[in-house]
């Protein structure tokens, strides 16, 4: 086990009669380990920020046997966060308002910004704030930016943007402050697809340049 995972215990507390709360830096691997080799009983599992929901049901698991076999999962981890297996690649055109001041910041060009961006192997960490949003992890000290002191009142659908150590892209119209790099066409919400959000956590993002500035 990672030295993070050792010196952190996780917290399993339960979260009316069905579901269970586990709060743990394991919280990732641990829903892909899940989700590898799922437990008798569990239904769902639905990650946060170092939070893992874990929904069941107590006619097969009863909870105590539950947060036992949670703990005894997480204590087998290592502490490197698994992926489900899937890669996206998302196309972006690279021409969002805030592209050539986070490439400053960042001491690059914007044609060394954006290729290092496209470089970074990103993960789906969780989803939040709106529907299909997904935060993604992975970015480097130097790629990561601050947010906006004043958030826009409306950022387009498609928008591809840097938020403190996230990225992410926006999948409908709404507020937000972090900074735009790009856009994007694909469609991240979709209710009438069988699978109406594009990505879950764990997925792996790439991004691939289809334009920029001029193209």
């Amino acid at each position: 086990m990672s030295q993070e995972g050792r010196t952190t215990l996780p917290e399993i507390t339960p979260l009316g009669d069905a579901a269970l709360v586990v709060r743990s830096p394991l919280a990732r691997e641990l829903l892909a380990e899940l989700t590898a080799s799922p437990l008798p009983g569990v239904g769902e599992a639905v990650p946060a920020l170092d939070v893992l929901t874990v929904l069941y049901d107590p006619l097969v698991a009863p909870p105590e046997a539950l947060t036992a076999n949670l703990a005894a999962r997480l204590a087998e981890l290592t502490g490197r966060a698994g992926g489900t297996g899937r890669t996206l690649a998302l196309p972006v055109t690279f021409d969002g308002p805030d592209l050539a001041w986070c490439a400053e910041r960042a001491g690059l060009d914007i044609p060394d910004f954006i290729r290092a961006l496209c470089a970074v192997p990103l993960e789906v960490a969780f989803l939040g704030f709106t529907p299909g949003f997904a935060f993604l992890t992975g970015l480097p000290g130097e790629l990561r930016m601050p947010r906006l002191d004043t958030p826009r009142d409306r950022v387009p659908a498609g928008s591809v943007a840097l938020g403190g150590p996230w990225a992410g892209v926006y999948p409908r119209e709404t507020p937000g402050g972090w900074r735009i790099v790009g856009r994007t066409g694909a469609v991240l919400f979709d209710v009438g697809r069988e699978d109406p959000v594009l990505w879950r956590a764990g997925d792996r993002v790439t991004f691939v340049e289809v334009g920029g500035p001029g193209g």
